[in-house]
């Protein structure tokens, strides 16, 4: 197995305006006062959709193909800010943008990135999963270093101990390390007791691999903060 890399996953997003679909966020409250777009709301109703959060229903165009797709929000939508992520799973693969929703751009945009996560290091998917425009108001830079992270944290965690130990770790903290321009330090193996790390030298020391402490250090000097 080769070891951990710090990489660019495909973009759970598309900028391919004017080509994709339309997603009709909405409540029940739409669909009693008929405040959708008269094809889906036919639809919606014909096939008993109730917008129950997290509910998904794709509907057709008039010409009969794909034409959208309904998301349920349930009657608080407060309630489940990040819901859209349920959209990243439940839809065929295609360019989508959010046509209506009482949600929040950000919140909007987040939650769809934080559902397109995969874990397919040990089995690439084979399907090619939607993408989501990322809405004109929503802080688009922003979004896309929250999902970096949490990706990141994900893949770290998901990964079996007999493929992430020490050395391994240390090679995803120094790409991580690499990747912002940050400065990494390492302590490892009799080291860490001559620099007065005797607690972490002894719980890790009958492993195969030698134990670390691994240090990052990023940012103006002045403005850093005890840790």
């Amino acid at each position: 197995m080769a070891p951990f890399q710090y990489i660019d996953r495909p973009s759970p997003f598309n900028t391919a305006a004017g080509t994709t679909l339309p997603i009709f966020a909405v409540t029940p409250a739409h669909i009693d006062q008929q405040a959708i777009d008269p094809i889906a709301l036919d639809w919606a109703r014909k096939a008993g959709f109730k917008a129950e959060p997290g509910a998904v229903l794709l509907i057709p165009s008039s010409e009969g193909h794909l034409g959208g797709a309904l998301l349920g929000l349930g009657s608080n939508p407060s309630e489940a800010p990040f819901i859209t992520g349920k959209l990243a799973r439940a839809l065929p693969s295609g360019q989508w943008h959010v046509e209506t929703a009482p949600l929040t751009a950000d919140r909007l945009a987040l939650g769809y990135g934080l559902g397109a996560y995969r874990f397919d290091r040990y089995k690439p998917s084979k399907s090619q999963a939607p993408t989501l425009m990322i809405p004109a108001d929503a802080d688009a830079a922003d979004i896309k270093r929250q999902l970096a992270g949490v990706f990141l944290a994900r893949d770290l965690i998901n990964m079996p101990t007999n493929d992430m130990g020490p050395n391994a770790l240390e090679a995803a903290f120094r790409a991580l390390g690499d990747h912002y321009k940050a400065n990494v330090s390492v302590i490892a193996g009799d080291d860490l007791l001559a620099q007065n790390f005797p607690l972490i030298h002894t719980v890790g020391r009958a492993s195969a691999e030698a134990p670390r402490l691994l240090e990052m250090r990023w940012g103006k000097k002045e403005t850093a903060r005890s840790r």
